[in-house]
């Protein structure tokens, strides 16, 4: 590995565990710092990405949008209390070019609800491009792919 993906490989490793935690510890309103202005969240099914169906379940192309979904779901949304908790793997690094890093990384949220039971509510894998200029590490897209074929509740916070 060169010495340009080793640093690419613990900033995108580091940004992915603050990813996690900052969704985790309800501080959603942080969330949408982790992107750049111009930006692509998507959280779409593995069924449709193998088809090459284009319907995603949250799509949000630009920061303004995630901020509107963050008030949404202070404001507007209704869900049951719960408690998420991330898991992401190391990520691979797919593609360096200059300052922008391609990336994939496997995840699992748990999900714990006001009953005290915790279950498994989306598994799947990121697909990311980091912008890594300027001394920050910063998401360009990520598309979530769940192989979860069912979404128990509203998917109502980011995964």
């Amino acid at each position: 590995m060169s010495v340009a993906a080793e640093v690419a490989q613990g900033a995108i490793d580091d940004f992915n565990a603050a990813y996690g935690l900052c969704l985790d510890d309800d501080r959603l309103e942080q969330w949408p710092n982790l992107f750049v202005d111009d930006c692509l969240y998507q959280v779409i099914a593995r069924e449709n990405v193998d088809n090459g169906l284009p319907a995603a379940v949250m799509y949000c192309d630009s920061k303004g949008m995630l901020v509107d979904r963050v008030v949404a779901l202070r404001k507007a949304n209704v869900f049951p209390e719960h408690f998420n908790r991330h898991l992401i793997g190391r990520a691979v690094i797919t593609g360096v070019e200059d300052d922008e890093v391609s990336a994939e990384a496997s995840y699992v949220v748990f999900q714990t609800r006001n009953d005290g039971e915790t279950r498994i509510y989306n598994a799947g894998k990121y697909v990311d491009r980091f912008d890594l200029g300027g001394g920050h590490v910063r998401l360009k897209s990520r598309t979530c792919i769940y192989d979860t074929l069912r979404i128990a509740t509203l998917l109502a916070t980011p995964i």
